[in-house]
């Protein structure tokens, strides 16, 4: 079983910047597996907005495109999001997982809340 920490979430004022951290622990080879950022907003479902693979290619949803830097580091089985021009629609508890088909257990999440 995998099991995934989020964090780095906080409050941010529209305009401003985070950079949240995951690490991933268990019995996987991290360096193959594709990772990705998920959110969840109030009343909403959870969307998938920026992959990894273990080559390196990434992809992002078209509404952070531009804004949002994912990254990962396998020696450390960590994966990053920089997150700037954050905007009040960014608001959501963020989560990391596998990539299109997640591990079947997910993290608590960390918050994000852009607001002034």
């Amino acid at each position: 079983q995998v099991h995934l920490v989020e964090s780095g979430g906080g409050l941010v004022q529209p305009g401003g910047s985070l950079r949240l951290s995951c690490v991933a622990s268990g019995s996987i080879i991290f360096r193959i597996v594709p990772m990705g950022w998920y959110r969840q907003a109030p009343g909403k479902q959870r969307e998938l907005v920026a992959t990894i693979t273990g080559d390196g290619t990434i992809t992002y949803a078209d509404s952070v495109k531009g804004r949002f830097t994912i990254s990962r580091d396998d020696a450390k089985m960590m994966v990053y999001l920089q997150m700037n021009s954050l905007k009040p629609e960014d608001t959501a508890v963020y989560y990391c997982n596998r990539a299109w088909l997640d591990f079947g257990s997910w993290g608590q999440g960390t918050q994000v809340t852009v607001s002034s």
